[in-house]
C-alpha cells in the first residue's frame, strides 16, 4: 500500500495504521505499528536491528508497506544513513540545487531559453539562500562546485542536511546523522535542528541530539510508542513504568503462590472430610441412606471446591503473565574481568605529537579528542599496527604487546567461524565448556555461540567483539577503541560502559561522544589538532554524564 497525504492543518503529521513490511523471503521487518507523529522534533530510539531504519524509508516512501497506510501531511525530505553519490556529485548536488543553479546560470550567460525558467520559478535569489546553507555546514558560498570527494564525511552530511532544511519540506526523516562527526559538526547540526522549519524525525543514538527533540518514539518489542518528552524525560517515564511493572510481577507471583497454597489447604480439608466420612460409614455410627446423601454432597461440594480454587490459580497466573510482559527484557553485562596484571605507574604507550610526547602510564583512562581529518585513527593504528599503519604526524609506540583493539568497523573476526570459535582464538587454553560460560556473561547464549558470525545481529557480532577484546588470554594490559560507539544502540554503549567499569588495565579511546567520555571515568585528556600537536585539555562544555540508556 503507498502512502498517501492529507491537509496540513491536520494535527498529525504522519500517521502509521498497522503498518506491516515483509521482506521477499517472507521474514517481517515490521508488524502492527499504529502511531502518531506531531508537527515537532521526534527522535525515534530501538536497539540495533529493531526496525528503524526500515521505518524511515517507509515513512520517506523508500519502501511501500505490505499491510496497513502511512498517512503524510507533504512531501517528505530524506537524509539515508550512508551517502552514495557519484564521484562527479558537488555541495550543489547535496544541497539539491544542481538543476536549479545550472538555469540561473544559463540565464545570465545570456541563455533564454524557457525551459530554465520554467526550472529555476521564482527562486532568483538562490545562490545567496545556497550561499546561507553551506555556512550553516561550516562552508562557503564558494564551495558551491566543490566535489564531494574533497569533503570529509561530515561535511557531506552537515551540507545534505542543510540542503534538507533549504527544501523546507513538510516532513523531514534523518537516519543517524551524527555518525562520524566531530564535536564541531555535531554543535553545527544541532543548530540546524533546533531551528528546523517543518516536522523533523531523527533515527539516532546521541543522547546529546535527542535531547533537542519534543517527543520522543521508540520501537520497542515489535511495539511503537511516541512520548511526549526528550530522551533524559523519557528514560525518566520509563523507569518509573519499570518500577511499576516490577512491582506489579512480584505482587502477582505473590498472588500465584497464595492461590497455589489455598487450593492446597482446601485439598487437605476435602481429604480429612473424606477419611472421616470413610470411618463413620465402617463404624456404621450413620445410616447407610444418611452417607449416601452426604457422599452425594460432598461429592457437588467437592467439584465446586476444585473449580473454584482451579479458576483462582489460572486467574493468578494470567496476571502474572500480563505482569511480567510489561517488564522489559533489557540485559546488562555483569561480568569479572581478568587482572591485567597493570602496576601504577607501568609505561604502556607513547603518544608523540609535532610538539611533545604523551606517557601513557597503567591504569590510566585516556581520551583522544580532535576534528575529523588530523589522524586520530592513523595514530591508533601506528599503536596496534605499527608495521602496516600509515604514518602521520602524530605517532604511538607500545610498550606492551598485550593491546586490545576494537576499531571503527568492529572488525577482526572470522566471519565463516562461530562466536565460540572467534573467542577461543583469543584465549587458546579455555575449553569449550569455559568459553561459552564467557561468551553467556556476554549475553550470547543457547544457538547464537554456534552460528557463523556473519549470520549474527550487529548486537550479538558487537559482543563477541567486546568478549574477545575483553577475556582474550592473557588479558590485555592497554584496549584501544577507535569511535566504539558509532552504529551501536543505546544498550550496547551500555553494555559497554558496563563491561569497561570492571577493567584495570589502560585504556585509550577516540570519541566524538561526550556523554559516553563522560561514563568511563577519563583521567587524562588530549586534543590533536590538524598540525600534529598535542594538548592537555578537557573539552569545553564536556559533560560529566549524560542520560542513562
Amino acid at each position: 500500500m503507498a502512502a498517501t497525504h492529507t491537509s496540513a492543518a491536520h494535527a498529525s503529521t504522519i500517521v502509521l495504521t498497522d503498518v506491516g513490511l515483509t521482506w521477499p523471503d517472507g521474514s517481517a521487518a515490521l508488524t502492527g505499528l499504529t502511531a502518531a507523529f506531531g508537527r515537532g522534533r521526534t527522535g525515534l530510539v530501538g536497539a540495533n536491528g529493531s526496525g528503524k531504519s526500515t521505518l524511515l524509508q517507509l515513512i520517506s516512501g523508500q519502501l511501500r508497506p505490505s499491510t496497513g497506510s502511512v498517512v503524510l501531511s507533504g512531501d517528505v525530505g530524506y537524509l539515508p544513513q550512508t551517502l552514495t553519490l557519484g564521484v562527479t556529485a558537488t555541495a550543489a548536488d547535496l544541497l539539491g540545487v544542481r538543476a536549479k543553479l545550472d538555469a540561473l546560470r544559463a540565464i545570465e550567460a545570456g541563455d533564454v531559453e524557457e525551459r530554465h525558467f520554467d526550472v529555476l520559478g521564482d527562486d532568483w535569489d538562490l545562490v545567496s539562500q545556497a550561499g546561507e546553507a553551506l555556512r550553516s555546514a561550516g562552508l562557503a558560498e564558494a564551495d558551491l562546485d566543490r566535489p564531494v570527494g574533497a569533503m570529509s564525511g561530515g561535511e557531506a552530511i552537515l551540507v545534505a542536511v542543510a540542503g534538507l532544511r533549504l527544501r523546507n519540506a513538510p516532513i523531514t526523516v534523518l537516519d543517524e546523522p551524527t555518525n562520524n562527526l566531530d564535536r564541531a559538526a555535531r554543535a553545527r547540526l544541532a543548530t540546524l535542528v533546533r531551528s528546523w522549519p517543518g516536522a523533523l524525525v531523527v533515527v539516532s543514538h546521541d543522547t546529546a541530539l535527542l535531547e533537542l527533540m519534543d517527543d520522543t518514539a521508540e520501537l520497542y518489542a515489535g511495539g511503537l510508542t511516541v512520548f511526549g518528552g526528550p530522551y533524559s524525560a523519557f528514560l525518566e517515564h520509563r523507569d518509573r513504568e519499570q518500577t511499576a511493572a516490577v512491582q506489579a510481577q512480584r505482587t502477582a507471583d505473590q498472588a500465584v503462590k497464595k492461590e497455589k497454597a489455598q487450593r492446597i489447604e482446601a485439598e487437605t480439608k476435602l481429604a480429612r472430610r473424606s477419611r472421616f466420612a470413610r470411618s463413620e460409614y465402617e463404624n456404621k455410627s450413620v445410616p447407610k441412606i444418611v452417607m449416601g446423601l452426604r457422599k452425594s454432597a460432598a461429592q457437588v461440594s467437592a467439584g465446586k471446591l476444585h473449580r473454584e480454587a482451579d479458576g483462582k490459580v489460572a486467574d493468578a497466573r494470567r496476571a502474572a503473565a500480563d505482569a511480567s510482559a510489561r517488564v522489559r527484557s533489557d540485559e546488562n553485562i555483569h561480568v569479572d574481568l581478568p587482572d591485567p596484571q597493570v602496576p601504577s605507574g607501568k609505561r604502556l604507550a607513547e603518544l608523540a605529537g609535532s610538539n611533545r610526547t604523551f606517557l601513557l602510564h597503567g591504569p590510566a583512562r585516556v581520551a583522544l579528542t580532535g576534528p575529523n581529518g588530523v589522524g586520530k585513527t592513523s595514530l591508533l593504528e601506528t599503536l596496534v599496527h605499527p608495521q602496516t599503519a600509515r604514518q602521520g604526524l602524530a605517532t604511538a609506540i607500545a610498550h606492551t604487546e598485550r593491546i586490545g583493539y576494537l576499531s571503527q568497523r568492529l572488525d577482526g573476526l572470522d566471519e565463516e567461524l562461530t562466536a565460540l570459535e572467534n573467542l577461543g582464538a583469543s584465549a587458546p587454553q579455555a575449553s569449550p565448556g569455559e568459553l561459552r560460560g564467557r561468551l553467556a556473561r556476554f549475553l550470547l547464549r543457547g544457538d547464537a555461540v554456534g552460528r557463523p558470525v556473519r549470520s549474527l545481529s550487529g548486537g550479538e557480532r558487537f559482543r563477541v567483539c567486546l568478549a574477545r577484546l575483553l577475556l582474550a588470554d592473557p588479558p590485555a594490559q592497554l584496549i584501544v577503541l577507535d569511535e566504539p560507539t558509532n552504529n551501536l544502540d543505546r544498550q550496547s554503549v551500555d553494555q559497554l560502559v558496563g563491561a569497561l567499569g570492571s577493567y584495570r588495565g589502560g585504556l585509550l579511546v577516540v570519541s566524538h561522544d561526550d556523554v559516553f567520555l563522560g561514563r568511563l571515568g577519563i583521567t587524562d585528556w588530549l586534543t590533536l589538532d590538524a598540525d600534529g600537536r598535542l594538548s592537555e585539555e578537557r573539552p569545553s562544555g564536556q559533560a560529566q554524564e549524560g542520560p542513562r540508556p
